[in-house]
């Protein structure tokens, strides 16, 4: 099915189709699902960091967490669509491993991540010291396509993990989620952050104005908590973002300020400057030490997760500040 026989459906709340992959995923979602349904469409030759394949892995993923406007929820289990989802998933997993070591101790892993470099470059440096206020609107439009579903995708490893470990997990996952207070939820914080900045705070606001580099993270943390054989790499991602937010965190409150945001915009980035911290001491010895403890066979899994994470963020970062150093917009076209 082309574009153009995409109109025939009922496209409203979906995003635009970015090529052939993501064209077939739309078209099936909006008819009803059958247990014949055959997609047509190549996997292998796909570019593994190309908007087409991320937007239709995300659209895949999407129907496990809250669903599609229109889209039937049967779909969610549908036999042939998690079958391309699959050769979709081999690719960027090839891709990353491709670009990823794993050898090496977590323990040296995780000293690596906690060393902070004062004068180091990225988006955060770059808002915090010299950025415009709307080279942070876009900076938060990129990054609600995760912080909206903050917590979710790391949620599926809970029952993969046993012992000490899954309770510390747990432990973490609560706090993110608001300590049992729904209004305190990370998710719910992000959304007053985003009303609060001028930006539209629905859940998939912005899935049509992003490409690759800002799909990618958020695909390879469902990806990684879908997978039981990729529960290492969920610990292991879920460590580092723990180990490395504080930092980053307290960079965007400082060029929040700078910029004079907000009040609630400010205090989403500080809650995480605090709270994670605490996790991140958690996640080094009750979760990452305990698991391995009791999975020693899952350190390199662990240890790629970590990895993987800063490959694809470097990759977001090269893309945000590639931009912002032409004076480009990082985002697409509004439709």
């Amino acid at each position: 099915m082309t574009d153009s026989d995409l109109s025939a459906h009922d496209l409203s709340g979906l995003p635009t189709p970015r090529g052939p992959l993501s064209s077939a995923i739309l078209s099936v979602l909006v008819t009803p699902p059958s247990a014949t349904t055959s997609i047509s469409v190549s996997v292998t030759d796909t570019d593994a960091y190309s908007d087409d394949l991320h937007l239709a892995l995300y659209l895949c993923y999407e129907l496990h967490y809250r669903g599609l406007p229109g889209v039937d929820d049967a779909w969610e289990w549908n036999p042939e669509l998690l079958r391309v989802r699959a050769e979709m998933e081999r690719v960027f997993l090839d891709h990353v491993r491709a670009h990823v070591e794993s050898d090496g101790s977590v323990e040296a892993e995780m000293d690596t991540l906690s060393t902070e470099h004062v004068d180091g470059s990225g988006p955060s440096y770059h808002l915090r010291d010299v950025g415009t206020r709307e080279q942070m609107q876009e900076y938060l439009a990129h990054r609600s396509l995760y912080h909206l579903k903050e917590a979710d995708p790391h949620a599926w490893t809970i029952p993969r993990l046993q012992g000490q470990a899954k309770a510390s997990y747990v432990a973490v996952e609560f706090d993110e989620f608001g300590g049992g207070r729904g209004q305190r939820m990370h998710q719910r914080l992000f959304q007053g952050l985003m009303a609060a900045a001028g930006l539209d705070d629905s859940y998939l606001g912005y899935l049509d104005r992003v490409g690759a580099p800002t799909l990618a993270p958020v695909n390879l943390m469902s990806m990684f908590g879908l997978h039981r054989s990729l529960r290492g790499a969920s610990v292991g991602h879920l460590a580092s973002t723990e180990i490395t937010s504080s930092p980053g965190s307290q960079r965007l409150v400082k060029a929040l300020q700078r910029l004079d945001f907000p009040s609630e915009c400010i205090a989403f980035y500080a809650e995480h400057v605090e709270a994670d911290a605490v996790h991140e001491q958690v996640m080094r010895h009750d979760v990452v030490g305990d698991l391995v403890a009791r999975e020693p066979h899952l350190e390199a899994d662990v240890v790629f997760g970590m990895r993987a994470l800063d490959y694809v963020e470097n990759v977001l970062a090269d893309h945000l500040m590639s931009a912002w150093q032409d004076g480009r917009s990082t985002l697409r076209p509004a439709r």
